[in-house]
């Protein structure tokens, strides 16, 4: 198996952040803000916005597809990366 090098770890980093900010940062602070926890404005009968959530839905699914963007990059790069050729040099082996 190969090594992590640099862009490995910067690609992955900033792509969980990426997500967990998406995910779990802005869903405490849908939490924080208090009810009404629905992802759409709720409206009466009258067809009155009387309630919309804190942060706007959009926001949270584009940093988790931007997210799952830089991990698909980052996969398309391991895949071309080729790993340097194995050492094929006959080596002699004495048995004890």
């Amino acid at each position: 198996m190969q090594e992590f090098d640099i862009v490995d770890t910067i690609a992955t980093g900033f792509a969980a952040a990426l997500m967990l900010l998406g995910i779990v940062g802005l869903g405490v602070v849908e939490l924080l803000a208090g009810r009404p926890y629905s992802p759409v404005p709720l409206t009466n009968e009258a067809g009155d916005v009387i309630a919309t959530p804190a942060v706007d839905p959009t926001l949270r699914t584009g940093l988790v597809l931007l997210g799952l963007a830089v991990l698909f990059a980052w996969g398309l790069y391991r895949a071309t990366v080729t790993p340097g050729a194995p050492d094929r040099t006959p080596r002699e082996v004495t048995a004890d």
